[in-house]
Parts: structure tokens; C-alpha cells; sequence
């Protein structure tokens, strides 16, 4: 039997494809782009383009298969329409499940987000952990009802695990979905100068490795129902920074962007992509997300999955090494 991945063609998802033939699996892949532009070498690869929210196609790019990574989302920073997160990031799950249900799938992995947890206050989140906080963004909602929908299929007996990765980087295309990386590059060329508030704000950051090696976990290992965080080490701004100075031997004056500062930017960026059809760099629920603390605990992926996590200076390491021979390489990632 095959696998199926959703949003196979991303920064994320073409890791996890080519894990998995490298298992020697068969793998069907879902994704937006048209047929004619996917091209694989693998013969163990199959390329089915459209979108999740189309009960035809995803049951096209099911059948045959057994196994279930599904990544596909929307996870811009913003939409034009809001309704697109829930439309896609929710019903486009509803989607996903209910033919898994009619084809017998034997297990699926679900990708949530460490957002859905909500932030962190003086405390690591776990998966146990309740949430008592307002939503910052409507990417952050969809993902928490995704996962109250997924129990609700897993109540009538569909065998589908939750992952909750938090900010992901590592080698890969250097976009909106790597943006960690992509910050990582800039400040290597000295044109990221920018910590936001007094940069004390702790985030959890996951290297692409490791999360890719979770997923394998999760799907062998998980148990229905259950959610496993796939994260890396909790570190404040000022810390990442620090520790990617350290490491890249590359030291630049950072300066402090108040709040009050960033909250007012956002707004003026909301306001231009109402009405000048302008795509923000930051939304004002995405500001409050960068203010908040999103400290989280890896335990149970540790103990339960046998999850590992690189150390941040090694994974820093790593990472820097790709930028630099990719900037060395006639063709960059971009």
C-alpha cells in the first residue's frame, strides 16, 4: 500500500516524500500545483494536483493508499478573505477524514500547530495543557478547531494522531513557510537589525530534521488521539540571536522595535491590504503573536515517540552550512 502526503511539494512536506521513499515507499502526493510542472525521478512517486477542500480529488489521491500525512494548509500570515483558513484548514480536514473513513485508511497524521496550545505564561505548555487565552490570528483558531474536529472522528473510530511542530527551520526554499531561515539568511548578510519589544519573548524553535523524524514517529509509534508536541529548544530573541552570533561568527548592533511601535506598523499594513490590495509583512494578531511567549515541553514526543532534539547551536550549525553553499551554487534557494 502507498502513502498519502497533503501539501507534498512544500518546504516541509517534499522532506518528509523523500524520507519516506527512502524507506522505500510508495508516496502519492496532494498538492496545488498543476500535473504537468511536478517532476520526480522517483518512480515511487505519484503527483496528484488539487486542493483538500474537493471531496473528488482527495479521494483520487487516496485510493490506494493506507497511511495518511496530511500537511497541506493554509498558513499565510493573511488571506484576503479570512473565511480561507477556516475553509481550508478545517473543512478542508473534514475533507480529508471523512474519505479516509470510506477508504479504510489504516492511520492518519494530522499537523496542528504549537499555536493551537495557546502562549506560555511563566510556564512550558504541554499537550495537557488547557487553553485560557483569545485567539491572535484566524490561522491560530483554525488549527485549534481542526484538532477539536479530529477528535470527534477519532470518538467514531478513525485512527488518526495530532503533531503541534513549533517554528520550523533548516535547509529549504527561503519563503513564507521558512521564514525562520529566511530571517537566519538576512542576518547573516547583515540586513536583519531588528528585535521585537525588549526581545525577552520565548519561542520554540524545531529543526526540519528533527520534526521530519517525528512525523516518521508519530505515524509508527503515536496513539490515537493523542498529540505530540515537535518542537526544539525554548529561547527568548535576544537568546537566538545571541547564540547565532556565537555560532556564525557574524556580530551586528540589534535594535529594539517598542511595541507599541510594532502594533502600530501592523495596523498601517492591515489597513494598506484592505485597501490597496497589498500583501502585509506582519498583521496586527501576528504582532501580538511575536509579543507573546510560546515556551513549550517536547516530553512526551521524547518519551512516548523516542523523539530527539538537535541542540540549537548544532542545528544553527547546520543550517548556516546550507545557506552558504547554496549562496555558493549557481541556482539559490528562493
Amino acid at each position: 500500500m502507498s502513502i498519502l502526503v497533503t501539501g507534498g511539494t512544500g518546504f516541509i512536506g517534499s522532506r518528509l516524500v523523500n524520507a519516506l521513499t527512502k524507506q522505500g515507499e510508495t508516496v502519492h502526493i496532494l498538492d496545488l500545483a498543476p500535473e504537468h510542472t511536478f517532476r520526480s525521478a522517483d518512480p515511487n512517486v505519484r503527483y496528484f494536483s488539487g486542493t483538500i477542500t474537493d471531496p473528488v480529488t482527495v479521494e483520487r489521491a487516496m485510493t490506494g493508499c493506507d497511511r495518511v500525512f496530511h500537511l497541506a494548509a493554509y498558513a499565510r500570515n493573511w488571506a484576503p478573505d479570512e473565511r480561507t483558513y477556516h475553509d481550508v484548514n478545517v473543512q478542508g480536514v473534514a475533507v480529508i477524514l471523512t474519505v479516509a473513513q470510506k477508504l479504510n485508511v489504516r492511520r492518519i497524521v494530522h499537523t496542528s500547530s504549537n499555536v493551537a496550545l495557546g502562549p506560555s505564561n511563566g510556564f512550558q505548555v504541554d499537550e495537557a495543557s488547557q487553553r485560557s487565552t483569545q485567539f491572535f490570528t484566524p490561522y491560530e483558531e483554525s488549527k485549534y478547531c481542526s484538532e477539536q474536529l479530529v477528535q470527534r472522528y477519532v470518538q467514531s473510530g478513525l485512527d488518526v494522531v495530532i503533531v503541534n511542530p513549533s517554528r520550523v527551520f533548516g535547509p529549504g526554499p527561503l519563503n513564507e513557510s521558512n521564514s525562520v531561515t529566511k530571517m537566519i539568511d538576512w542576518y547573516l548578510q547583515g540586513k536583519w537589525r531588528v528585535v521585537l519589544g525588549d526581545g525577552d519573548m520565548v519561542g520554540n524553535y524545531v529543526f526540519v530534521d528533527d520534526l521530519i523524524d517525528g512525523y516518521l514517529r508519530a505515524m509508527n509509534y503515536g496513539k490515537a488521539g493523542e498529540r505530540y508536541i515537535l518542537g526544539g529548544e525554548n529561547v527568548s530573541f535576544n537568546e537566538f540571536f545571541d547564540v547565532l552570533s556565537e555560532v556564525s561568527g557574524r556580530r551586528f548592533r540589534m535594535f529594539h522595535l517598542p511595541a507599541r511601535i510594532a502594533q502600530l506598523f501592523a495596523r498601517i499594513e492591515e489597513w494598506r491590504s484592505r485597501h490597496l490590495r497589498h500583501y502585509p509583512m506582519i498583521t496586527p494578531g501576528w504582532a501580538e503573536t511575536f509579543l507573546a511567549n510560546w515556551a513549550n515541553s517536547c516530553n512526551k514526543a521524547k518519551r512516548n515517540l523516542g523523539y530527539r532534539v538537535t541542540p540549537l547551536r548544532s542545528a544553527f550549525e547546520q543550517t548556516i552550512k546550507w545557506l552558504q553553499e547554496q549562496s555558493a551554487s549557481p541556482t539559490v534557494a528562493a
